[in-house]
């Protein structure tokens, strides 16, 4: 048990028979009236963010989650399996409980989400930046970097993101897994 003053973000409570994460936290003291804490939370389970009110100093039911690293090992049509790095145990999981799936190659290291009562697997963060090979994107126009232009790029993992004009195929970039932005060309050594 856990109450509002203890709320940070990440932080896993049950609501409603589902298990959330704390997105967003804001206290608010109005003039007039109880101060109360303002939140988004994510369904874990579905995906779907949610506002909630909770009055200030309300008990809530905290869930305990487990982080334990992984190894992205295959893909099989819609499923994504996993190694446990401790257990050597192989875990599947569903795309939909992957953020951008489709940047994961294989061997990448990546940490599971474990609710520790039912051991069941909740998410898979990816880690903040990826390093991945360009296999095909169109030629640059020499002369054409006054302007912050993009250009598509297709990825090794068959993934589609905008890059810089000056990249070209065989580049290694690197990608945030987050909003699947090109970060930097990636310098072989």
């Amino acid at each position: 048990m856990a109450n509002t003053s203890d709320f940070r973000n990440g932080l896993c409570l049950e609501l409603k028979g589902a298990l959330y994460t704390i997105i967003e936290f804001q206290h608010v003291k109005p003039g007039k009236g109880g101060a109360f804490v303002r939140t988004k939370l994510k369904n874990l389970k579905t995906g779907k963010v949610i506002e909630n009110t909770f009055n200030a100093g309300v008990k809530i039911n905290t869930a305990r989650i487990e982080h334990r690293p992984s190894q992205f090992l295959y893909k099989t049509n819609t499923d994504y399996h996993f190694m446990d790095d401790h257990t050597f145990e192989t875990i599947t999981l569903d795309a939909k409980m992957i953020v951008n799936p489709d940047l994961l190659k294989e061997g990448e290291k990546v940490t599971l989400i474990i609710h520790e009562q039912t051991n069941q697997v909740l998410s898979c963060q990816l880690p903040h930046f990826v390093i991945l090979k360009v296999t095909y994107t169109e030629p640059g126009v020499k002369g054409d970097t006054a302007t912050k232009a993009l250009k598509k790029a297709t990825l090794e993992t068959g993934a589609e993101i905008l890059v810089p004009l000056f990249i070209e195929n065989e580049d290694e970039i690197k990608i945030g897994t987050k909003d699947r932005k090109y970060e930097d060309r990636h310098k072989k050594k």
